[in-house]
């Protein structure tokens, strides 16, 4: 259990009071923590006076002295110990006046800390929250581009039926304002949310459609993909090469499609204007290996790793729009199908006849076998 800075701020306000007391030794306050063996532990976070060295272990219950001078407040919400007051003291009993000091300063910082408590727990549902937005909106755009391009691709075709390219142009309108939309959803998450307790990495939250496991062959989650890549590089006046074959293995179907289209996203939008640009696939007995490759600049190799951490861009691609989502959520997926992602330079380690100078990302999957057909007795007829 961590406090913020604001509930110390109170909780040394609250025992500096009592520098008028001089039938006071000492004032430690400790949170709970939950162990393993159900029992909760205390961990001193603040004590008076302020040259007082906190305790490094477990509090002992025990009296510093022979006399019977130490005492024990709990801060409780209910039955829930959230923490306790140690008082060691010159007497015993206390006098009234100082009993109800006493009493007084455990009841505020028991409701300070259960605000303080509740305040993180919000923090931390706002930041999932927003995180679940952001990544929303981050794979909600690569469908709208793929509209674009299949928009801009069909207006191409239709030059000359002014009648046909008026309706592709309104399409193409209606796709835009639909981008604005999104451009105006991914704003609200850049409102401060209140701080989470902990700094430690927090898993992506996956939408059920994403984290499905359900399988499909693996060329038919291709297919759309390939269509819309060599669309776009037919745009983009770039050299595109598909893979020389398709398996029929399956895969997890939603991850599977979610990396590919990140990967072929980034590389469309991060490598160098008219390079070439390609997907390779290779099989083994146990596994799948799926590259999505480009024809540089190579990634730096200080930050080959730090890219996949989320929120995290490289320097080449500092001056483009982007959220530093795509690399993690891909990562993420492939670790949750079994497989791995990683980042190759230069990418012709993977394949002779790729790039000799840019970027490879590959993921790795296992192999799903299909489940063999069985065919009934009825239909397999008389012996």
């Amino acid at each position: 259990m961590q406090v913020s800075e604001r509930f110390l701020a109170l909780l040394q306000q609250q025992l500096a009071q009592f520098t008028d007391r001089p039938d006071l030794c000492s004032l430690v306050v400790y949170v709970a923590l939950p162990s393993d063996g159900g029992e909760p532990s205390l961990l001193a976070i603040g004590h008076w006076p302020s040259g007082l060295s906190l305790p490094s272990k477990r509090p002992d219950a025990s009296p510093a002295s022979g006399e019977d001078t130490r005492r024990w407040l709990a801060l409780r919400d209910g039955s829930l110990l959230l923490g306790a007051l140690r008082v060691d003291s010159r007497c015993w009993p206390w006098p009234e006046a100082l009993r109800q000091r006493l009493d007084a300063t455990a009841q505020c910082l028991t409701e300070a800390l259960k605000l303080d408590l509740e305040q993180q727990r919000l923090g931390r549902q706002l930041a999932l929250r927003d995180d679940q937005l952001k990544l929303l909106v981050h794979q909600l755009r690569n469908p709208l581009a793929a509209l674009r391009t299949f928009g801009q691709l069909l207006r191409r075709r239709l030059d000359g039926d002014s009648s046909n390219q008026d309706l592709v142009d309104h399409l193409l309108a209606e796709q835009q304002q639909l981008n604005r939309y999104v451009d105006a959803i991914d704003q609200l998450t850049e409102t401060p949310a209140l701080p989470a307790a902990s700094a430690n990495r927090q898993p992506l939250l996956l939408p059920p459609a994403i984290s499905s496991t359900a399988q499909r062959p693996l060329r038919e989650v291709l297919e759309p993909l390939l269509e819309r890549a060599a669309a776009t590089a037919a745009l983009q006046h770039r050299p595109w090469q598909p893979p020389a074959h398709l398996p029929q293995d399956l895969c997890p179907a939603g991850a599977v499609s979610e990396i590919l289209a990140n990967l072929l996203e980034n590389a469309f939008r991060y490598s160098q204007p008219g390079g070439a640009l390609g997907l390779h696939c290779s099989t083994t007995p146990e596994q799948i290996a799926l590259t999505i490759w480009d024809d540089g600049p190579a990634i730096p190799s200080e930050e080959r790793e730090q890219i996949f951490a989320k929120g995290v861009r490289g320097s080449t691609g500092q001056s483009l729009a982007g959220s530093g989502l795509g690399l993690a959520l891909a990562r993420e997926l492939a670790e949750s199908a079994g497989g791995r992602l990683e980042l190759i330079v230069p990418a012709a380690v993977i394949a002779p006849g790729l790039s000799p100078t840019g970027n490879g990302f590959r993921l790795t999957l296992p192999i799903t076998t299909a489940p063999a057909a069985t065919t009934s007795p009825a239909a397999a007829g008389p012996n």
